[in-house]
């Protein structure tokens, strides 16, 4: 990976990432293909429509079903999902908490239930990057320590210590595999946790920041605390974390987060919030949310957004979603995930040309005027 910052405002920064399949301006927003695949859309979509150089998978979804060692058989994510872009792959660490009703985690490592069929698992730092390297992810995140908050201070510390043993597992053996030819091409992130907690942060960002990973992300957040408990968290924890080094804030969130974060250092960003938001028939746009299932929009022939030249603003109207959606077609589902998408990677783009041209305190005025208006 080459990581170089072409231009800061403030602390928001406008950077290049360079991977094996793809150069990257940040500030950037990865688009969350869970399975392999972000939802009603393909890789057409996704680097012709979207122009996208970078979206998430997920290592739990991906081990489960198909299999990594089948991703593996295609030749990685790229060649079996016929994206030429790069890949962010998170370590499956949060879905084996989150979504098994059996996971507990040890010394090693986390014992969980699939969600699937129930059968038994066990992920430790070495076996999620061995499936990451299946996987041929451009980026990979390492094993986590999670928890739910709020939680007992002995078991955030606790939390913590294991997280920082795992990072060193994990850089040891991703160095000693690298070593070996697997995974050359491939780099590796780890995370920080400590809840709102600012000292917890402060030791685990210390602590990991000791080993030369490729780039540092900011986990834990965004799981139900206030926003400005959020942001103050970011704002303390970014100056722990390298300058040299991208900043990723995971599982980040509202378009207003994103600005919020932005302006206090963070490079990368992803969220479930615009394709979910889209299906259940909530529109972004530059005013602010839109409800297309509302009833006003019947007969409305305007665009979701008269500034927006997405594919979808561009050929159909409000009337039309409208239709689709009330009508439950599959078609609704691509149309709207394209629309919110497109805003999404415009507002990245535009937060970064207005950092380039150093009036990013500007266009953030602007940003909250048009939807005060």
């Amino acid at each position: 990976m080459h990581f170089h910052i072409d231009a800061k405002d403030g602390n928001a920064r406008a950077c290049t990432i360079q991977t094996a399949h793809s150069t990257i301006q940040t500030p950037v927003f990865m688009p969350v293909g869970t399975a392999g695949t972000v939802k009603a859309l393909d890789s057409y979509d996704m680097r012709t429509l979207l122009q996208t150089d970078i979206i998430l998978a997920n290592t739990y979804h991906l081990y489960l079903r198909p299999g990594d060692e089948a991703v593996g058989h295609f030749g990685g994510l790229h060649k079996f999902a016929n994206y030429s872009g790069s890949f962010l792959t998170d370590s499956g660490g949060f879905q084996a908490f989150s979504l098994s009703d059996i996971s507990k985690a040890d010394e090693n490592g986390i014992h969980f239930k699939s969600h699937i069929d129930g059968s038994s698992h066990y992920f430790t730092p070495e076996k999620v990057l061995d499936i990451q390297y299946n996987l041929k992810s451009d980026i990979m995140m390492i094993l986590d320590d999670l928890i739910a908050l709020p939680a007992e201070q002995s078991r955030i510390k606790l939390s913590i210590e294991r997280t920082t043993r795992w990072a060193e597992a994990s850089i040891r053996y991703h160095r000693d595999m690298q070593q070996k030819g697997v995974g050359v091409d491939q780099n590796i992130f780890a995370i920080v946790q400590g809840g709102i907690d600012k000292n917890f942060r402060k030791l685990s960002a210390t602590q990991l920041t000791q080993f030369d990973f490729d780039g540092f992300a900011i986990g834990g957040l965004s799981v139900g605390e206030a926003n400005e408990d959020m942001y103050d968290t970011v704002a303390y924890t970014v100056p722990f974390l390298p300058s040299d080094k991208p900043r990723y804030l995971m599982g980040v969130g509202t378009p207003e987060d994103l600005i919020e974060n932005i302006e206090r250092g963070i490079d990368m960003f992803d969220c479930v919030m615009p394709t979910r938001n889209a299906r259940n028939g909530t529109l972004f746009t530059t005013f602010g949310k839109l409800n297309i299932k509302a009833a006003r929009y019947k007969r409305c022939d305007e665009p979701i957004d008269t500034s927006c030249d997405c594919h979808t603003c561009r050929n159909y109207s409000r009337g039309y979603l409208n239709h689709l959606f009330r009508a439950k077609e599959l078609t609704y589902f691509r149309l709207a995930s394209l629309h919110n998408l497109h805003y999404y990677l415009t507002l990245m783009r535009e937060i970064r040309a207005a950092i380039v041209a150093g009036t990013f305190t500007t266009y953030k005025k602007d940003f909250y005027a048009k939807r005060e208006g």
